[in-house]
This record gives C-alpha cells, sequence and structure tokens, in this order.
C-alpha cells in the first residue's frame, strides 16, 4: 500500500537516557476496541462517536469487588449514577450487584424507572425536596442527612405524615487532603457529626443505619481513607457505648482515582494511581482495628465511579484540519470538542491515531471544533501527523462526560455499546434539531419577521 506524504522535517534527537518527561514518544495505534474496528464505527454510527465497552466494566467492577472481598467479609457496591447515568451503563452495573447512589430527584426517579427497589437505593446530595424526602422515606431508601436543616425538615415530614425514615448522616472531616470538602455533610471535628447522631437517636422517626464520607475525588492517598475510616469507626463506637446500638453500614462514598493523568503532572497516572488494593487495605484495616465489636461488623458501601468507568469509555473522531500558530507550533483540530469531553479541563487525555503513522511527531496543541478559546484539548503534546479526514481515537473518557456534556455549538452524537460478544448496540442516539427546539415557546408576537 503506497505511503501517506509526509513533508521532510528538522528535529533535534535525543539519543541515550530519557529526559524528566520520559522517552521520545512512540505512537502505537488503537484500531479496535474489543476487536471491533473503530474506523468501521465511525463509518456506521458517525463521528464523533462514543465508544463504550462492557467486557471493560464488567471486568473492573469484578477486580473491585475482590479486592475487597478479600480483605473484609461484607462488601456492597453502589453506582454513582451522577458519573455516568446511561441507563444502558447503569444496568450493566445493577447485573453486577451494584445498589443505586443518587443525588437528585431526577436520579432517584431514573433508578425506579429501571426497577431498582427502594431499599437498594442511597440518597446523597444537599438537594433533596420535600416531595424527594417523603418519597425516599416510603421507599424505604436509604436517606444520607447533609445537613441540620435537611434534617429537621425530614424529621417533621415523617412526624406530619406518621411514617419512618432509614437514614445515616454523611460526614466530613480532615483527613490531611486539601482543600477540604467540608461543604457537605456534618464535620467530625468539630463536634456536629456527634451531635446530629445523638438528635437522631432521640427522634423516634428516624432509623439510624449508616456513616457516611466522601473525602474528595481522584484521591491519590491511600492513606487518607485510612483516616477517614478510622474516624466514622470512632463515631460508631460512640453509639455502641451510648446508646448500646450497633450500625448497620459504613458507606466510604467514592473519589477513587482511575488511571488518567492530572493536567500538569509530573508523572503518569498509570504510575501513580493508587490500586484496588491499596484503597481497601486502607479502608477495611482501619475498621477491622477499631473497637467495633467483632459481632457488630458492619458492612461496607462503596460508591466508586470513575475508577469503574473510565476505562471503559472512549470517544473517537477525524481531524479537521491543521494549521500553524504565531509561534510556529502546529495546531491540530478534530471534531471532538470540551462540550463533549469535559473532563479534557482536568485530564491530559491519550490520544491514539486508529491508522499507522510514521515515527516522526512534533509539538502539538489539539483543539477542539468550538468557536471558543477555551476549546483546549491538549495544550502541547509530542504528535505524529495526521491529515484532514484520519481518525483518531481518545480513552479513559467514560466517567462524567455523558453527564456534564452540552449541546453547545455542536449537536452530542451517538453513544454505542459493544458487548461481550463483539455486538454493537446504539445505547443513546445523536441529537437532531427536533431534540433542541422540542422544548421551545415561541411568542405569537415573534412568529413572524422580515428581513
Amino acid at each position: 500500500m503506497k505511503l501517506p506524504f509526509e513533508r521532510p522535517t528538522i528535529k533535534k534527537l535525543n539519543p541515550g537516557m530519557p529526559s524528566k518527561h520520559g522517552m521520545s514518544p512512540s505512537f502505537v495505534p488503537l484500531s479496535s476496541i474489543d476487536g471491533v474496528d473503530i474506523e468501521g464505527l465511525l463509518a456506521s454510527y458517525g463521528s464523533p462517536l462514543y465508544i463504550y465497552s462492557e467486557q471493560t466494566i464488567r471486568r473492573t467492577t469484578g477486580q473491585l469487588k475482590r479486592a475487597f472481598q478479600q480483605h473484609y467479609p461484607k462488601v456492597q457496591l453502589a453506582w454513582s449514577y451522577k458519573t455516568n447515568y446511561n441507563e444502558a451503563i447503569c444496568r450493566v452495573f445493577h447485573q453486577e450487584g451494584s445498589w443505586a447512589e443518587v443525588v437528585s430527584g431526577f436520579e432517584y426517579q431514573k433508578a425506579t424507572d429501571m426497577g431498582v427497589k427502594g431499599e437498594n437505593i442511597i440518597f446523597n446530595g444537599p438537594d433533596k425536596s420535600e416531595a424527594d424526602l417523603e418519597l425516599a422515606a416510603r421507599n424505604g431508601s436509604l436517606i444520607h442527612i447533609d445537613h441540620f436543616d435537611e434534617l429537621f425538615v425530614l424529621a417533621e415530614i415523617c412526624e406530619r405524615k406518621n411514617i419512618e425514615a432509614s437514614v445515616a448522616i454523611r460526614v466530613n472531616m480532615d483527613v490531611g487532603i486539601y482543600p477540604k470538602w467540608d461543604r457537605f455533610g456534618f464535620n467530625y471535628e468539630n463536634g456536629e457529626a456527634w451531635e446530629a447522631l445523638n438528635r437522631i437517636m432521640l427522634n423516634s422517626k428516624l432509623k439510624l443505619l449508616g456513616l457516611h464520607t466522601h473525602i474528595g475525588t481522584y484521591m491519590l492517598s491511600a492513606q487518607a481513607y485510612r483516616l477517614a475510616a478510622a474516624k466514622l469507626a470512632d463515631l460508631a463506637v460512640n453509639l455502641e457505648k451510648k446508646f448500646g446500638y450497633a450500625l448497620k453500614y459504613i458507606d466510604m462514598g467514592g473519589g477513587f482515582a482511575s488511571k488518567n493523568t492530572l493536567r500538569g503532572a509530573y508523572l503518569s497516572g498509570e504510575d501513580t494511581a493508587p490500586s484496588f488494593d491499596d484503597y481497601a487495605e486502607a479502608i477495611t484495616s482501619a475498621i477491622l482495628s477499631s473497637q467495633i465489636k467483632p459481632a457488630n461488623l458492619p458492612m461496607l458501601i462503596l460508591e466508586t465511579g470513575r475508577a469503574l468507568i473510565d476505562d471503559a469509555g472512549y470517544i473517537a473522531g477525524t481531524v479537521l484540519a491543521n494549521k500553524r500558530l504565531s509561534d510556529g507550533n502546529r495546531a491540530t483540530i478534530i471534531d471532538v470538542g470540551v462540550n463533549l469531553l469535559f473532563t479534557a479541563f482536568w485530564y491530559d487525555h491519550k490520544i491514539q491515531p486508529t491508522q499507522r503513522v510514521s515515527g516522526s511527531t512534533e509539538e502539538t496543541t489539539i483543539f477542539g471544533p468550538l468557536c471558543m478559546n477555551i476549546d483546549v484539548l491538549r495544550y502541547s503534546m509530542q504528535f505524529p501527523a495526521l491529515k484532514r479526514g484520519d481518525k483518531f481515537v481518545i480513552s479513559r473518557v467514560g466517567a462524567y462526560n455523558n453527564t456534564q456534556w452540552l449541546q453547545f455549538i455542536t449537536m452530542r452524537p451517538n453513544v454505542v455499546l459493544i458487548d461481550p460478544n463483539g455486538k454493537v448496540h446504539t445505547i443513546r442516539k445523536a441529537e437532531t434539531m427536533e431534540n433542541i427546539t422540542s422544548n421551545e415557546v415561541v411568542p405569537e408576537h415573534l412568529s413572524k419577521f422580515t428581513l
């Protein structure tokens, strides 16, 4: 096959030891996902295209469960809907035994509409309406109270409606991570958490079942979880001492890091992110070493999101153009913008061609197609010279992008799922103009104009 023409370049060679950035990059093309040709998918479903690997989701979920079950006897996963609430994705996690963890009335309804039982839904978040609270209480869902106002409102609803609510409290604390995540929940150090627990224990309509914390996001320190688990265990022990009451569960939230690389990081995420075993050892050792009586050992709930779905998600697309910036560096413009890849604001995502390229690379800025100066996917990376029409794929994009994406300037594309047998399923259809305008209402006096 005739190779594509590449113009000659003059480039400084650096033989010998690698620099602080490692060896010169080698661009191995990624031509298929789970044996399915990426360029064929783009031809069939359009460009750009989100692609999910069901096999990867199930494999990663199994790895997390095995890591924690080897360290602790009672473990329950709860899928974080805000991370990716596409129904097909949620159903994969539910088939793997995960409960639903939701943070809004919208997400709660999405879970119940899928058939998730009320008692298998954890309701987190600071914004639960009175209707949300009453519905969750009647369904027996686990309501994680975020602040005193919510506690008082829920207590009043239960008294007025003569119903009981199954509750926990969210606890924030100092675990040596800054900035502290102290805007959510009751503080451990200043006594708020203990006061909230006492108020709940003295209310006959509120049934305290657990404690919850979520100490941060993309946590690169497993030891921070050890401190958090120890503090929750301390609260549980104090409840045993004062009330003779044993909690049913401790919920350690989410925040485990994926293998993505944070923008500006010195080392790659593959080298720095703790393993599931690292997190498991830190959390479970703190609980097992506490003064909780062995007979009262609580169930451990994990709301892991990003670390379970990031590796399973890809977005493939097409090169639109190349140009030279004023400083002489090359810019490559692609059809994936930050409206579709929101996590590009904090990750240096891996971008690969789908076809074979030469070993020649050049410092390149990767721009999206939006008419906005902030539409930058990579500010600087060594990248081969792809031409207009060439295809590429961006990896580890499964978390948050399909919940935070926007129909800004361009419409949102098709999303497909590759099942374990290699069959491709559309799990979200590309938007059309009807999707954009169907909820718009034009006043009569604006219905006509003349230019």
